[in-house]
């Protein structure tokens, strides 16, 4: 199976990302680079798992539903 750690930490820190409003305040062009790059990071991991994945999470991920693809990997959490 594949490892879905790193996927599930580039999806957290997006969230993490957008919940930022000091980074955003003291710099916003910095603040839409970072989460430009975690989201062409998302997309990156995305593809190169992408045969591998859950149908379900395929699907949030085609569709850029970020937290409900976080939302899933943490439920499906063993």
């Amino acid at each position: 199976m594949t490892d879905l750690a790193p996927l599930r930490t580039l999806l957290q820190r997006r969230i993490d990302l957008i919940a930022d409003h000091a980074f955003r305040d003291r710099d916003a062009a910095a603040h839409l680079e970072a989460l430009k790059t975690v989201s062409e990071e998302i997309s990156a991991e995305h593809q190169k798992h992408r045969a591998q994945l859950p149908p379900r999470l395929n699907h949030f991920l085609t569709q850029a539903s970020f937290s409900k693809a976080l939302e899933y990997l943490d439920s499906s959490e063993d």
